[in-house]
């Protein structure tokens, strides 16, 4: 049974015991030896694959070589084997650390990858890569893999449960670094004193603005994340060294959440596994059939089926105005409340198009699909007919539309909202969508044969026949895989797909 933990700031002359702190509760369920049940370990195979996908999909985009060319300037660290880099081959390897930063980067550069959305936001995948390269950096085996993994999620999703970040201006990645940090102790095995220590570190280096995604959002909206998972690496090979970490990190007078969240004045109930409880929230987590923000996923499917039902609506000549009815969250962060001229303007960067729900619902009604680079291309964007159309689009807040994303009860839990298309010959359209079609409750919820059809779409084009099939049948065996199989388990790229990428030259 889930055990709800009561987080308040604790003055410096108020005793808190060690084991009555967040992170110590956070190590505690990292430390428990519980097993994967059956149908986790399905979903995280369906996400190490899903994460294998939209990797591929990015290996020749300028930030993911360029993360890439900082890892390989870096050796394997003496006491260990390194881990493999995505698009590279099998025996070349760098340092853990190295290989969770280029990995994390390719993974989350097209933002196409898994998503948990509650009082925070939340790509729980970014777990993986940080995870798997101290996998194959130790020798460990998948059984280990499956564990550690299973705990990144459960950590990262019970924080977002809780504890709202962005209402700060705080990046959500701040809940990434303990749970990753948290995911590796599992897989270690180490013991709750342990992790505990490098759950904090890993905290208070992952702390940073929500700039990253606001505005003219830039390429480090990638690195982020992984520059999380980095960390915690770090910070678990510090805290196995026996130092120690700012404490109470989330309680402290002078901590996080008193200077950085709610106050001093708050209080939090984060809810997390009891003592020999299965860690399960990897299942309330949801993927993208589209590449583009989660926010924005159900109004994908609705513009597509819009737009086939009702052509007209595709010429700007027909619509006068198109309002997006829904919640707070797309309102502010990728709608028109934003107040970001930039998510107007035709010759913004990809990230900020992919954070703009008035571009995207454009272009989804006038080509009645979404491709992860041609949607995004910039002669798509300033296509005259598209522009004109997509300065007809705003979106409002609703209420309900409102609670019904902040709601516990998945089965009204929604991320979409209602459309209201007024026409130039007076006459209104109005249609809604609560969920995408891909989403568990969606149209056509994904199952294994969809994440399987992803990668083979998004890997065709840099990877062989050959590899596709031998990365598939690894990922597929996951839980069995010797720790020989763990160090394979990556995409080799097609010979010179990556002779074609850039190669930037920097300090190392």
């Amino acid at each position: 049974m889930t055990v709800s933990h009561h987080v308040r700031v604790y003055r410096s002359d108020e005793p808190l015991a060690r084991q009555d702190q967040l992170a110590y509760k956070i190590a505690e369920v990292a430390a428990d030896p519980v097993a994967v049940e059956p149908d986790v370990v399905e979903m995280i195979v369906n996400r190490v694959i899903d994460n294998a996908a939209v990797a591929a999909a990015s290996l020749t985009r300028r930030p993911v070589s360029a993360a890439r060319q900082q890892a390989l300037d870096h050796a394997v660290s003496i006491s260990g084997k390194g881990a493999t880099i995505f698009g590279c081959a099998l025996e070349r390897h760098t340092s853990p650390e190295w290989a969770a930063w280029a990995n994390g980067v390719a993974v989350r550069e097209l933002d196409y990858h898994d998503t948990f959305l509650a009082a925070e936001y939340s790509h729980p995948g970014d777990n993986i890569p940080p995870i798997v390269a101290v996998a194959q950096h130790v020798g460990a085996d998948g059984a280990a893999l499956v564990r550690g993994i299973a705990t990144g999620y459960e950590i990262q999703i019970d924080l977002v449960r809780a504890i709202s970040l962005h209402k700060h201006k705080i990046d959500h990645v701040a809940h990434l670094g303990p749970s990753a940090a948290a995911g590796i102790g599992t897989l270690l095995g180490l013991d709750a004193d342990t992790i505990y220590q490098a759950v904090g570190q890993a905290l208070h280096t992952t702390t940073a603005t929500r700039q990253s995604r606001k505005g003219e959002i830039s390429s480090w909206k990638a690195h982020a994340p992984a520059f999380a998972g980095k960390m915690a690496v770090e910070a678990v090979d510090r805290a196995m060294r026996g130092e120690t970490s700012p404490s109470p990190i989330y309680e402290g007078e002078d901590g996080v959440i008193a200077w950085m969240l709610d106050g001093k004045g708050a209080s939090y109930d984060v809810p997390l596994p009891a003592p020999g409880e299965a860690k399960r929230a990897i299942l309330d987590s949801y993927t993208k059939e589209h590449s583009a923000e989660y926010q924005a996923q159900a109004w994908i499917d609705l513009a597509r089926k819009l737009g086939s039902e009702r052509p007209e609506l595709r010429d700007p000549a027909n619509v006068e105005a198109i309002v997006l009815h829904t919640s707070h969250h797309t309102h502010y962060v990728i709608g028109s409340g934003a107040g970001d001229p930039q998510k107007y303007d035709p010759t913004a960067s990809r990230e900020t198009l992919d954070h703009s729900i008035p571009y995207i619902f454009t272009v989804a009604l006038q080509d009645g699909a979404w491709h992860h680079v041609d949607s995004y291309a910039p002669e798509r964007a300033g296509r005259e007919d598209t522009v004109a159309l997509w300065h007809k689009v705003t979106t409002a807040e609703d209420e309900e539309w409102t609670r019904r994303y902040h709601s516990e009860d998945p089965n009204e839990k929604a991320f979409g909202g209602r459309v209201e298309i007024r026409l130039t010959d007076g006459s209104v359209i109005e249609d809604e969508i609560a969920v995408a079609d891909a989403h568990p409750l969606g149209a056509r919820p994904f199952a294994r044969e969809d994440y399987i059809r992803k990668f083979r779409i998004l890997a065709e084009p840099v990877l062989t026949p050959e590899e596709i099939e031998r990365f598939l049948d690894l990922a597929q065996r996951l839980p069995e895989l010797t720790p020989e199989e763990v160090a394979q388990l990556t995409i080799v790229a097609k010979p010179g797909v990556l002779a074609g990428a850039p190669a930037p030259k920097g300090l190392f």
